[in-house]
């Protein structure tokens, strides 16, 4: 098994997303794999309560949704929407559409090296942070306060002013510095 840390993007290939069949995250990831793309399939622990038993599993942070590394001008991609497991790949006209650079890449930040996605994890006072909901959602800030509460403080700039705001852990990424040409 691929650890996390591993599957950062080189240098032509960019992240892409998936749509799988419901419920077959782990079916298409494991034909892409088969078919030497590198995947990545953020996962939480969800606890199901069944014939009074409360059981804790794995499973997609984004139902229905895994991402993949490709080379779009030297891979055949196309293959990918004809695996077992797979709706499609998200276009964009006859390409796939890519993920904007930092996304994933903050996403696997915020993973354990098991891949289960944890709010707040690594998040320390001065980090560069996106914030993921809410009406500041896609702003970037800086993290200014961790509380035992699972509240943070994260400083934005708008409108040329920082401004201060107080919201929950689970509603920031760390921001991992990619840097492109």
């Amino acid at each position: 098994m691929l650890c996390v840390s591993d599957l950062a993007a080189e240098d032509d290939e960019r992240w892409f997303v998936v749509h799988t069949l419901p419920s077959a995250e782990l079916r298409a990831q494991e034909n892409i794999e088969n078919q030497n793309f590198r995947t990545f399939l953020p996962k939480k622990r969800k606890t199901i309560r069944h014939a009074r038993r409360l059981l804790t599993t794995e499973a997609a942070f984004f139902p229905r949704y895994l991402f993949v590394t490709i080379d779009v001008g030297r891979q055949r991609w196309r293959c990918i929407n004809s695996s077992f497991g797979v709706a499609r790949l998200v276009m964009c006209g006859d390409e796939p559409h890519p993920v904007p650079y930092g996304v994933v890449e903050s996403l696997m930040n915020a993973c354990d090296e098991d891949g289960i996605f944890h709010h707040g994890l690594r998040l320390k006072a001065g980090d560069p942070v996106r914030m993921i909901t809410g009406p500041f959602a896609e702003q970037l800030g800086t993290l200014e306060h961790l509380d035992d509460n699972d509240r943070v403080r994260v400083l934005l700039d708008l409108l040329g002013r920082k401004v201060s705001i107080s919201t929950k852990a689970a509603d920031v990424l760390p921001l991992r510095q990619v840097h492109r040409n």
